[in-house]
């Protein structure tokens, strides 16, 4: 579809949903009214560029009719500056809508599962697992939504072999893509500091790896009972009283994908077993994902990578502060506030160099 049509359409939808939110009858059905809501709010923001555009526009006529017509040398100088200046501005618009009219990922409002896995460097990977796991926490935090651990393996030290957690950002909308702020975490991160148990005072390089999968819903992928095979049994490690004195622990095996969960934070099987679901259900969901995004399009792969989970994606330098992301060649000397959570700089880079290799394929 030409631009132009593209957004003609988008406009008359504008002017549809515009009536439909306005039928008192609509607030009986709350999740078609909060949908109906949502795609209003975007749809608004396309008018609202276009419109802009439209006045930028009407503006620059005005000042070149002024040109023309002035006879003051020093009020057509005026007259030009500010004919640059409206000029810039609509370009700015221009570029504005041209972001607003790439077609939305629908997994971006999406909640997710992560899971952080300590790679080479024994002790030191785990204890950098755990940073970055309460790097991620604090982010969250920083935008109101929820995490919550769903396994975890802790290492003596206090670092995390393994850790899984969901983070859910509520309601969706425009402060719930959690999906879009976390999708260009998946990959290794690499770290180079001085280990806690390092005496020599030597700089380690270490490891870990990132997955990131945005969580389905029961009604979005067919899991058949019958496709499954549940194993209960003691859990293992510290746990205290109940925890490994009862078969609490659960593991499934998806049999046509190969998939394993293993569960045994929870003291109730149950509760084991459902967290052990949700884990199942976001990884069977991102093998299909995977393959659609391979059968889409091979032209619409990001510069910031395709996350793939074995592709070494930043360096964290904690001797001179800095982190590199290499996809998109951004240093930023401000790695202890990222660590505490001030990601925000990070996470906008990475959404803004998707969205222009987007509108690059788009153009």
């Amino acid at each position: 579809m030409h631009v132009n049509e593209r957004l003609d359409s988008l406009l008359q939808r504008c002017q549809a949903v515009s009536q439909m939110i306005e039928d008192p009858e609509l607030v009986k059905d709350q999740h078609k009214y909060r949908d109906l809501m949502k795609e209003y709010a975007q749809l608004s923001d396309i008018k609202n560029a276009f419109g802009e555009i439209g006045g930028f526009e009407a503006q620059i006529e005005g000042a070149k009719s002024l040109i023309q017509e002035e006879k003051d040398l020093e009020m057509r100088e005026l007259a030009r500056e500010e004919l640059r200046d409206l000029e810039q501005r609509r370009r700015d618009a221009e570029d504005r809508l041209k972001f607003l009219l790439i077609p939305k990922d629908p997994l971006d409002e999406k909640n997710i599962i992560m899971e952080i896995r300590a790679g080479t460097g024994g002790d030191e990977a785990a204890l950098f697992a755990a940073d970055l796991f309460r790097m991620y926490a604090r982010f969250a935090e920083t935008k109101g939504w929820k995490f919550e651990i769903m396994s975890a393996s802790e290492t003596e030290l206090g670092g995390f072999k393994e850790v899984i957690f969901s983070i859910n950002g509520g309601n969706g909308g425009a402060g719930g893509n959690v999906y879009e702020n976390f999708r260009y975490e998946s990959g290794v991160h690499r770290v180079q500091r001085v280990p806690a148990t390092e005496a020599s005072g030597r700089t380690h390089t270490s490891a870990v790896t990132v997955a990131v999968l945005p969580e389905a819903e029961e009604t979005e992928i067919d899991i058949r009972p019958e496709d499954l095979r549940i194993d209960v049994m003691r859990a293992g490690g510290p746990g205290g009283q109940c925890v490994n004195t009862t078969d609490s622990a659960v593991r499934i095996t998806h049999i046509p994908s190969g998939v394993v969960v293993h569960c045994q934070d929870e003291k109730s099987q149950i509760k084991n077993k459902a967290k052990a679901m949700r884990i199942l259900r976001a990884r069977v969901y991102e093998i299909e994902e995977a393959k659609a995004r391979s059968e889409r399009a091979e032209a619409r792969k990001s510069q910031v990578g395709s996350g793939d989970r074995s592709e070494r994606i930043r360096t964290y330098n904690f001797p001179q502060n800095r982190l590199t992301d290499h996809r998109i060649g951004l240093t930023l000397y401000k790695l202890d506030l990222i660590m505490q959570g001030d990601a925000a700089e990070l996470f906008d880079a990475l959404k803004l160099s998707a969205r222009e290799e987007l509108l690059k394929t788009a153009s």
